[in-house]
Formats: structure tokens, C-alpha cells, sequence
């Protein structure tokens, strides 16, 4: 049996949610960073997971092993988010507009939160099944040995 195939879709996991948990933390740092008047400034991120049916077909997939295509292929993309800024009323700050409004990113703190916790719990799963994958390896060679 090839245990390869296991430890390549467990890792692919873990990077993924290794990478929402960053985008997360990312998120929550500049929650409060404000936007310039003409617009520069710091736009809040997601992760997107790729899917493998779209490119090879299941059967492929199974046929020749998924390991071949999991590790050269980019598993996700981290792409902005299109939302508009939150408007604050402070007229004293220095990159208030003319109305005394300074934009922050449209970062969400709850949402940013429970995103991070439940990455956290996605990537400890992963790691509970690559660390099982492993000592059924083991296993499998110990009983190969016979004594």
C-alpha cells in the first residue's frame, strides 16, 4: 500500500489552513491601519482553495496516484476582497476626507477570529490523520519484518 498518496493530501491541508490562519492574523493587524483619501491602503484578503476535479478527473487521479499532482500544483490562491471601506467619523485625524471621515479596511473581527480558530482545528485534524497515515506505515513495516 502507498501511504505517499495520504501524506501528500494531509500536507496539501496543512498548507492551506497554515495560509488562512496567516491571511487571518493579516486581516486582524490592519483592521484598524486607515485608507488614504485618494483610496491606497490596505484591502482585506482570503484564501481560496482549489478544487482537483476541475483540473484531473477522479479516476486519473486514483489511476496514477494523487500524489504525482498534489505537490507541483498551488492548492489555493489568497485573492482581496472586494468590500467597501467602514467609515469613521473623526474629524481630527490626518487622513480624514473633507467630512471628517477616515475609512479602515472592512475587517470584521468576529469573522477574522473564528476563521483563525477554525484553520487551527482544520490544520491540528490534518495533522492527526498524516500523524495515523505514518504509524500505520510503521505498523505495516513491523509486521513485514516478522521476527
Amino acid at each position: 500500500m502507498d501511504f505517499k498518496n495520504s501524506f501528500s493530501v494531509s500536507a496539501l491541508g496543512m498548507s492551506v489552513e497554515r495560509a488562512r490562519v496567516e491571511v487571518a492574523a493579516l486581516n486582524l493587524a490592519n483592521a484598524n491601519s486607515a485608507i488614504s483619501p485618494d483610496g491606497t491602503g490596505f484591502r482585506p484578503m482570503r484564501v481560496v482553495a482549489k478544487s482537483f476535479q476541475q483540473v484531473h478527473p477522479f479516476a486519473e487521479l486514483i489511476s496514477q496516484g494523487a500524489s504525482e499532482f498534489l505537490p507541483s500544483q498551488q492548492s489555493f490562491t489568497i485573492e482581496p476582497v472586494s468590500l467597501a471601506p467602514r467609515q469613521v467619523y473623526e474629524p481630527g485625524h490626518p487622513m480624514a476626507n473633507s467630512k471628517g471621515f477616515v475609512a479602515y479596511p472592512a475587517v470584521d473581527t468576529a469573522t477574522e477570529t473564528v476563521t483563525m480558530m477554525s484553520a487551527m482545528r482544520a490544520y491540528e485534524a490534518n495533522v492527526a490523520a498524516m500523524n495515523m497515515s505514518r504509524n500505520m506505515a510503521l505498523k505495516a513495516l513491523e509486521i513485514g519484518g516478522g521476527n
